[in-house]
């Protein structure tokens, strides 16, 4: 029997690019090594609490689960689905809603940084989204998540929302949820910015690699990628304060599988003239197999749809019982 339960998953929102790949995907890929379960979800319901265009949304579902497939995640090994195919995601976020505080969604973050000024205005769902989020992990009685820095809030309410409930209760039912740590990764910024995430919302093609880019676009994009006029440092220290020296410098390690220390070994003292070109050949190597692969799976979007049906068959499967186990123990009708 597997020891780990692992839940994940990205919202269905905008093409994805080398950050998501390297933040998410090629780790859900490795993550199948694991002596785990693994449930990987498109966050459908996640991505309507803002507006979203229902022929763009179904569509972005589906490149988002072909990018999982061409990166490397099987689906004989992982359960890829849609948030919104499995029912229990919202029947469980509703009893949630009626365990978890207000005073614990006040204390979210991310709902101001994303709400602003005009939090009036905002979905109710922008609010109580961490609570979904809830639900989603506990839903499978997931044991591990991997989570990034912005997300580590949400996780622990997640665990608050298990305790007060088994709790108020007295039973010991729902897991507490550990974060699982995924090594070392590269935080991958702008191509145009150094200072900036690299984003799908960036109206500037050019500052990403997109998963669906050919080799000759992501070489043209490497080539134009800023940087500086100083060479590159021989040491790690050295580029502090080079927004964008340290950012192509951690692009080429994260995808060589080296560390920063041994990139500078290779290119100290040598300028981007010289840096550049071997960057893009790392870069095309590692990603263009990929971009074809998503492109040849694209075209075929009843394969995709197929895929996402089996994975919903079998998240149903595993959910379900905890749904009507949840509603029994609060003494609901089943």
């Amino acid at each position: 029997m597997a020891t780990q339960r692992i839940l994940s998953g990205i919202q269905a929102s905008g093409s994805l690019h080398l950050g998501n790949y390297l933040g998410a995907l090629k780790k859900f890929a490795d993550m199948q090594s694991l002596d785990a379960e693994r449930y990987y979800m498109i966050a459908d319901l996640h991505a309507i609490t803002v507006w979203q265009d229902p022929a763009q949304l179904l569509s972005q579902t589906r490149e988002i689960a072909a990018c999982y497939l061409a990166a490397g995640v099987d689906p004989s090994k992982s359960v890829i689905f849609p948030q919104s195919a499995v029912p229990g995601h919202v029947e469980l976020g509703w009893l949630f809603n009626c365990v978890a505080r207000l005073g614990w969604l006040d204390r979210m973050t991310q709902f101001k940084d994303k709400a602003g000024k005009d939090k009036e205005r905002a979905s109710i769902g922008l609010y109580t989204y961490p609570v979904l989020q809830a639900a989603d992990i506990l839903l499978y009685k997931a044991t591990h998540v991997p989570v990034g820095d912005d997300q580590r809030q949400h996780l622990e309410l997640t665990r608050d929302v298990a305790k007060k409930f088994n709790h108020d209760y007295k039973v010991d039912y729902f897991p507490l949820p550990e974060t699982l740590y995924q090594g070392p990764g590269a935080r991958i910024m702008s191509l145009r910015d150094g200072t900036a995430k690299m984003s799908k919302s960036d109206p500037s093609d050019n500052s990403r690699i997109n998963l669906t880019d050919d080799a000759d676009t992501i070489a043209s994009k490497i080539k134009k990628a800023k940087s500086d006029a100083e060479v590159l440092p021989s040491e790690e220290a050295g580029l502090e304060g080079r927004a964008e020296a340290k950012n192509l410098v951690g692009i080429y390690a994260a995808l060589a599988g080296v560390s920063v220390a041994d990139v500078l070994n290779d290119f100290g003292g040598k300028g981007f003239g010289a840096f550049k070109p071997a960057l893009a050949e790392v870069v095309v190597d590692k990603m263009s197999p990929i971009s074809e692969r998503l492109r040849a799976l694209l075209d075929d979007p009843a394969e995709i749809d197929r895929v996402l049906r089996a994975g919903a068959d079998k998240a149903i499967a595993v959910s379900a019982p905890v749904v009507a186990e949840t509603k029994k123990i609060m003494g609901l009708w089943n």
